[in-house]
């Protein structure tokens, strides 16, 4: 991290996404972006649309051109604030990706920070799904059923009978489900899924549906958890926005925007607040578009907000508002740090 002072104010500014492929990914984007891939111009299917990567370029303002990895390395202070900077050591501290799955993900567990933090890796991984859509019968897999016993799974591994010990989850749009780490999970088709993670690409793959990638199947078994609090979280509804979820590393908001929204007027409610907040926002379109703009005329320009596109508000952003542009549908995500301590356990 930097290690000069990084006082100076950054404004608000749009991030350009990154399609990532999988092979379990889609050939059409479409109509979530005008992206169409196809084996025959050697692509391999997307499946994830990095929102937050460190590979993403800021297209607008003063710092259009760099990665946010950059921005992150060199203005933490500026975006995270102080406590946000010392925490996360100038890294980035939440990936959010667009998820698209024409075939199943692989069953798989994420290590919580102590456990990732023993193999060398920063950080563990808790993440969140933001059912953006769901057709009919869409599920996910979410943890093991009651009385299986780790032996269980390391023989359904081998005789390819491991979904016969996961519950099931049907999916419907609007849900949110949380993930924290050590739940055994697997994505299905059929749902369009915004999630929200720490910022980590640490997966230990225990079955991947007959797939030639790596297992990780030793470090799986020692990060899985019989009792997780993985689940749907059920909205609570605020005067005016809905809290979707907020736990430690993350809060996710549904804000209603009724014309003109002022940012100031999106403070958190102490009640809702599981850790402490950086300052940092990222605004995420849904649905329809908005523009975010200075409260104070002339302290930046404005800032378009596209459909299913991401906005960064920094924590040292001037003041700001966001104007419905036509169908708004705003979500914000903002990272959380338990209250003392680095990461922990998650």
């Amino acid at each position: 991290m930097n290690s000069k002072p990084d006082t100076a104010s950054i404004a608000p500014f749009q991030l350009e996404p990154r399609f990532v492929e999988r092979i379990w990914g889609t050939p059409d984007l479409r109509p979530w972006y005008d992206i169409v891939t196809g084996a025959e111009a050697g692509h391999d299917p997307i499946g994830e649309v990095w929102q937050t990567g460190d590979e993403c370029k800021v297209l607008t303002g003063a710092l259009a051109g760099r990665t946010l990895g950059e921005v992150f390395a060199e203005h933490a202070r500026a975006m995270l604030g102080n406590l946000g900077a010392e925490r996360t050591q100038g890294q980035s501290p939440l990936l959010l990706k667009v998820i698209f799955a024409q075939e199943k993900l692989s069953v798989q567990v994420h290590p919580d920070d102590r456990m990732a933090q023993k193999y060398g890796e920063p950080r563990g991984k808790t993440e969140c799904w933001y059912a953006l859509a769901a057709e009919p019968g869409a599920e996910v897999a979410l943890g093991l059923r009651s009385g299986v016993t780790l032996e269980q799974v390391e023989r359904g591994v081998t005789n390819g009978t491991l979904e016969d010990s996961l519950q099931v989850l049907p999916v419907a749009a609007g849900d949110m489900i949380y993930v924290d780490a050590g739940t055994v999970h697997s994505i299905s088709p059929g749902s369009v899924l915004l999630e929200t993670q720490q910022y980590s690409d640490t997966t230990y793959r225990l079955y991947d549906f007959g797939r030639p990638r790596e297992l990780h199947v030793a470090k799986a078994l020692e990060a899985i958890r019989f009792k997780t609090a993985a689940g749907k979280i059920a909205p609570v509804t605020l005067a005016d926005r809905t809290v979707l979820v907020d736990r430690e590393y993350f809060c996710i908001e549904r804000i209603g925007v009724d014309g003109v929204r002022d940012g100031a007027s999106m403070t958190d409610p102490d009640e809702f607040t599981a850790g402490v907040t950086s300052g940092l926002a990222y605004l995420f379109s849904a649905a329809g578009s908005g523009r975010v703009t200075a409260r104070n005329s002339g302290e930046f320009e404005p800032v378009e907000l596209p459909s299913r596109r991401i906005v960064a508000v920094p924590a040292s952003s001037p003041e700001w508002q966001i104007e419905d542009n036509g169908g708004l549908e705003l979500i914000r995500i903002s990272p959380r740090w338990p209250t003392s301590g680095k990461e922990s356990a998650a």
